[in-house]
């Protein structure tokens, strides 16, 4: 087993067109993009993760709709043909419905599934998540992890939360983690900072966390982590990051088994 690679996107839903109908979305096209290159790191399977109201494991016949924002899309997790084979409602929450929209628009044909993690789970408890889905994968298996997930949603005085001057610092923290694939920057993101924040990404992120320190035991010496920041800003008063984790041998080392 070896996790490979790691997008992590917000999940707006003004980041899909049938969506924002013209609304200049600058996030959108960074976030397609950051799962090209998880895609191009040639995953045998990504699980997308995000937050849900239970802790749930969706296959690739799940789907989601947006219908609550005023737009007539369902959107499957897996291929077409995937969700055809067992029709059902939508039951995918927003998170994972905008990441299997991701997946889509990025071309992964790919084997798929997703983890709902509620946003009452500890940091212990997310990170646990991460490394029993490490722990899952085959011998040999390439992981990688689609990550969904908002910063804080009280970033200006018309952020749907109204303005709470701790959470630029709380978004920079995040930010700093991810640029570093620092696991212990994120597991450090305190849970109840994060609720009255309304920051929808950190279980998820705590999620990532968890799944790279079970894969990359401390002072490993062939391997190393890159982390790209590529997208940080807060439009709407809403935090959104977009960034890629990749997994690479260390200098002089030997190649990730």
């Amino acid at each position: 087993m070896t996790f490979v690679a790691a997008a992590v996107c917000p999940h707006p839903p003004l980041l899909l067109p049938e969506v924002g109908r013209g609304e200049p979305v600058a996030a959108r096209a960074v976030a397609v993009d950051a799962v090209r290159r998880l895609v191009a790191a040639c995953p045998d399977r990504i699980v997308v993760v995000g937050e849900a109201p239970a802790e749930t494991r969706y296959g690739p016949t799940a789907t989601g709709t947006l219908a609550g924002f005023g737009v007539d899309l369902t959107v499957p997790l897996g291929p077409p043909t995937a969700a055809a084979a067992r029709p059902g409602p939508p039951e995918l929450p927003l998170s994972l419905t905008v990441g299997a929209w991701l997946l889509a628009a990025a071309g992964w044909a790919g084997e798929r599934s997703a983890l709902g993690v509620p946003a009452a789970h500890s940091p212990r408890e997310a990170a646990d998540l991460g490394a029993g889905l490490a722990a899952s994968s085959g011998p040999g298996e390439r992981l990688g992890l689609l990550v969904m997930g908002d910063g804080s949603a009280r970033r200006t005085l018309k952020a749907p939360g109204g303005l709470d001057e701790r959470a630029a610092a709380f978004d920079a923290a995040a930010a700093a983690a991810l640029a570093g694939a620092d696991p212990a920057g994120l597991l450090d993101l305190d849970p109840g900072l994060a609720t009255d924040l309304l920051a929808a990404g950190r279980a998820s992120w705590q999620v990532l966390a968890g799944a790279l320190r079970a894969t990359t035991p401390c002072g490993a010496p062939h391997v190393s982590w890159q982390g790209d920041v590529t997208y940080d800003d807060a439009p709407y008063g809403v935090g959104y990051l977009v960034a890629t984790w990749t997994r690479r041998p260390a200098e002089g080392g030997a190649p990730p088994a």
